[in-house]
């Protein structure tokens, strides 16, 4: 029964590929390699490109792309063999002029012998053309979506895209998007950001864009000067808006591109047709993409409205038989409602009479979800069921999405690739594990062996390529495909339930992880890059979640106290999830590290990401970050990353609970974070940083912007409270960097400086409501849960840091370079701490009075770097606009630094706040080269 269930699905998801052709694709010549193929003659392709694996020696990436025997075979199917001129076979080795490529005489085809002579050309790969659907209404405005991606990487492309005598497109109304950086029209793509860049950067667009008109009435769409050396799916996505098809038939467009490195090769053609039918072509289903997650028996159709009377037909038999629905179905709209559950429905409209009589394309819907188990996997732990879920998640894309559920049972699997508008439903008593053998890392136009990791003031590495995107981040961030669960280009993607996720010990957490063996590289359980509505959590509760300090556990308050409905996650590799350029997200209940402690490295970090929600997160412990928003360059552009609300964080960490950072290589703004539960911090609760140049602005912690503040925050065990810094590492493309030796209050210094990226910025932080204790670097991520301070962990001020660059007097040789916008001290601006309470341990001598932390620099933009301060409360230099209002700064034991100490601050406002004054003198408060400061104590 199932088997036979199971061949059914896929029958049927074959044929709903055939009717609503999400990728409809008609190849040009076989594959990428073939280019032409006439009547006696098969022309494959010579050339070369630049390709690296993660295995692949820093001067080994330049390959062959000569067509083999191999490739020739694969390409051409069954039924073929090649011989060399003279007729000997060949069964592998490279194709040279003068070859035969022979057809074999079977039972289906070929039903002579017959030889091809074979013609090498130098040519690049072959790219591919797909439309999002494969027909068009007659006389009915539609708009026309074609994907085009280039069968091989290079700088300075030109893609060249033919649209025949009908299909018009216009610079005003036709959009382009290439390589994921966003969508404009075609007579703005000239003037769309490249992103943050270093100074005299090779690309300062990011490309040109005509339109000719051919002599056959048809037109040309030329792109110019495009970098598709990064890989990010589709190339160039061209939208056509408002077609208007007046002649039935087929209207074939082609396209084809030319490389400029490393040599100049131009590709041959490919095609894809669009029919022109008189019937109604553009049914769809309407995706549910509300948040937070809810399964419905409704269905929403639409279609392009028209003349003629329309009925909504329905079959409950993939087709056989159709009835027509109760449904209205007017206006171009329909809503279905209260189907059976467990039921796929086919939908079409007929249409009585007029110009678009007879029947419209199918749509499809499986009312509720559909068990995995229907496609053969049992549930029994031991298995492999990649193939299983995958087959199930391509069916479910098929037939317009829907909801994959696993039921009670243990379910492994190496890489889950996710899909559009498919939702994955974990039930209580479902484990989903990862087995070792994800896919492998991707195949690169660089080399990333001269930066993958590390810190260091000296390290060449990230900026020795100036255009080398894979250098200016970890290397755990600009690999994508080495994951427990891949998604790219996707939108409304749902991965939701009350059972567990676990990396099962197979996904790694270290940097050297491509060290390892190819079948041990996994580093990430979720990875979504360049998606669209993305939700990740339990069963949603619009509750608070709090922590039980005796119990050691959270709970719910408002409601239910029990935790039932979090999603449980655990040992999840480098990233729990990374979402890169990836918008409106919403990650929710869950509960990571309770079935194993060993949880992962990074809990979720968001890479210029946008609309980002996190609610009711309790992690018990981790190695680095918790909530991390940032901006890298893995996409081999920069994005800007805005409006993050957060709420109810609970946790621990070897680093820091909140971090902006440390990649900072575009703007990050408007984050608002509400109710924290700091249980220990390595590094800081709550740290801000920009050090690649970015303008962070609008940072706010308990302001009540995501809700009610609920609970006062706690901070527990952080090595410091508060780290707000700037460095100038600038890692950007086209970040150039010096060494040079200079002296700085009498240290020498001989390390890199960057000269050509400006600055960053952080203005506008606003830190209330928040008490914090025990502070020293007592996470419990190294065992004891947790261990009492003792004297050897570390402990730090909270921090205020911008960055100046050395004098020029100080630099041997002075400074060769004055950075693009003059500034050569990068201040913070206007922070503000109000009703935020510190006790410090203490215990300092009055000789640390004497400490002047060094600056920040490459490399050295962590809290350890500035050493010991001269203050237990807080150290703030280089700053401007500073507020300190009814606070208080204690510390446990006699300590004899000052409480406070500013240094080049401009405008301090210290009102109603309270002091512990040193053990050894009067002075709580000093001030260094700081102007318009105001100080008036609470009674």
């Amino acid at each position: 029964m199932r088997l036979t269930l199971l061949r059914r699905l896929v029958l049927m998801a074959l044929l709903c590929i055939t009717l609503t052709a999400e990728a409809f694709y008609v190849p040009g010549y076989g594959g990428p390699h073939i280019a032409r193929i006439s009547n006696d003659t098969v022309v494959v392709v010579s050339g070369r490109t630049y390709r690296y694996t993660v295995d692949t020696p820093e001067d080994s990436g330049l390959v062959s792309t000569i067509t083999t025997v191999e490739a020739l075979l694969q390409e051409m199917g069954d039924g073929y063999t090649v011989t060399d001129a003279h007729g000997t076979p060949k069964a592998a080795g490279p194709l040279v002029t003068g070859d035969r490529l022979v057809t074999q005489p079977t039972a289906n085809h070929h039903p002579g012998v017959k030889s091809y002579y074979v013609l090498v050309q130098a040519m690049a790969l072959g790219g591919t053309l797909t439309a999002t659907r494969p027909a068009i209404t007659l006389n009915t405005p539609q708009d026309i979506t074609l994907h085009f991606t280039a069968g091989q990487r290079s700088p300075d492309v030109t893609v060249q895209l033919y649209l025949p005598p009908g299909v018009i497109a216009t610079m005003e109304h036709t959009m382009v998007n290439v390589i994921g950086r966003g969508t404009v029209l075609l007579k703005d793509l000239a003037t769309q950001s490249i992103g943050r860049t270093g100074i005299g950067y090779p690309y300062t667009r990011v490309g040109n864009a005509t339109i000719t008109p051919g002599s056959d009435g048809g037109q040309l769409v030329t792109l110019q000067h495009l970098d598709l050396r990064p890989a990010n799916g589709t190339d160039v996505l061209l939208l056509i808006k408002n077609v208007t098809l007046t002649k039935p038939g087929a209207y074939t467009i082609r396209a084809s591109y030319t490389t400029s490195q490393p040599d100049r090769l131009q590709s041959a053609p490919v095609s894809v047709s669009l029919m022109a039918v008189r019937t109604i072509s553009d049914l769809e289903r309407v995706p549910d993409k509300r948040t937070p997650y809810h399964e419905t028996a409704d269905v929403h159709l639409r279609w392009t409205a028209g003349k003629g009377m329309v009925k909504l037909q329905q079959s409950t038999d993939s087709g056989r038989h159709w009835v027509r629905t109760a449904t209205q179905a007017d206006n171009g709209q329909a809503q279905i409602r209260g189907l059976r559950p467990a039921q796929l429905y086919s939908f079409r409209l007929q249409v009585k009479d007029g110009p678009r009589k007879g029947y419209s394309n199918a749509v499809y819907y499986h009312s509720g979800p559909l068990d995995i188990k229907r496609f053969g996997a049992s549930g029994a732990d031991g298995e492999d069921n990649t193939a299983q879920i995958n087959t199930a998640i391509s069916y479910l894309h098929s037939i317009g999405g829907g909801t994959l559920l696993f039921s009670k049972g243990v379910y492994n699997v190496r890489t889950v690739h996710l899909q559009s508008n498919v939702w994955l439903y974990i039930d209580k008593d479902a484990t989903i594990k990862s087995l070792k053998g994800a896919d492998a890392p991707e195949t690169t136009w660089f080399s990333d062996w001269r930066y993958r990791s590390g810190l260091s003031p000296t390290d060449i590495g990230p900026y020795a390529d100036p255009e080398n995107y894979l250098t200016k981040q970890d290397v755990g961030h600009h690999y994508f495909r080495n994951a427990m669960f891949f998604g790219e280009r996707l939108d409304n993607v749902k991965i939701i339930g009350n059972g567990r996720i676990s990396g099962n010990k197979n996904l790694v957490t270290g940097d050297k992880v491509m060290n390892n063996a190819p079948d041990s590289r996994a580093d990430k359980m979720f990875v979504l890059k360049l998606c669209t509505n993305l939700e990740i959590g339990g069963l949603y509760r619009p509750h608070d979640l709090w922590y039980d300090s005796l119990k050691d556990v959270p709970f719910y308050i408002n409601g239910p106290t029990d935790t039932d409905n979090m999603l449980h996650i655990d040992q999840a590799g480098h990233f729990v999830l990374l979402a890169t350029g990836t918008d409106t997200i919403s990650m929710h209940d869950t509960w990571l590290g309770k079935d194993n402690p060993s949880n992962a490295r990074d809990i979720f970090d968001f890479m210029a990401c946008n609309e980002v929600t996190v609610t009711n997160i309790y992690s018990r412990v981790s190695a680095d970050d918790i909530i991390k928003p940032g901006s890298d360059c893995s996409l081999g552009f920069t994005r800007p990353a805005r409006h993050y609300r957060v709420r109810n964080v609970i946790g621990d960490t070897n680093c820091n609970l909140f971090q902006v950072g440390s990649e900072t290589a575009d703007d990050i703004m408007d984050i608002c974070v509400d109710n924290i539960y700091v249980l220990g911090a390595n590094k800081a609760g709550f740290s801000i940083s920009t050090n690649d140049g970015a303008h962070v602005k609008d940072i706010h912690l308990n302001c009540g912007h995501t809700g009610p503040i609920h609970s006062r925050s706690r901070m527990l065990r952080t090595t410091a409270p508060f780290f707000i810094s700037i460095s100038n590492r600038g890692r950007i493309l086209g970040a150039k960097a010096g060494k040079y030796a200079f002296t700085e209050d009498g240290r020498k210094h001989n390390e890199l400086l960057i000269r050509n990226v400006a600055i960053g910025q952080v203005e506008n932080i606003l830190i209330n409501g928040i008490d914090i204790s025990e502070v020293y670097g007592g996470s419990s991520f190294r065992g004891d849960r947790w261990k009492a301070y003792d004297g050897t962990q570390k402990k730090a001020t909270s921090i205020i840091a911008g960055y100046a660059l050395p004098d020029a007097a100080a630099v041997n040789g002075g400074l060769d370079f004055r950075l693009p916008d003059g500034r050569h001290t990068g201040y913070i601006t206007n922070v503000s701490f109000t009703d935020v309470h510190i006790t410090d341990k203490g215990g300092h001598p009055a000789a640390d009075t004497l400490q002047s932390p060094p600056e920040l620099g490459v490399g050295q933009y962590n809290i350890g770097d500035l050493k010991v301060q001269p203050s237990y409360g807080l150290w703030a230099r280089h700053v401007k606009g500073l507020s300190i209002h009814q606070c208080s700064f204690r510390y446990e034991q006699p300590d004899g630094r000052y409480a406070l100490f500013l240094d080049d601050v401009d405008s301090a406002s210290i009102e109603d706040v309270q002091l512990l004054p040193p053990a050894t003198h009067a002075q709580a408060v000093k001030l260094r080269n700081s102007h318009a400061v105001s100080i008036r104590m609470a009674p």
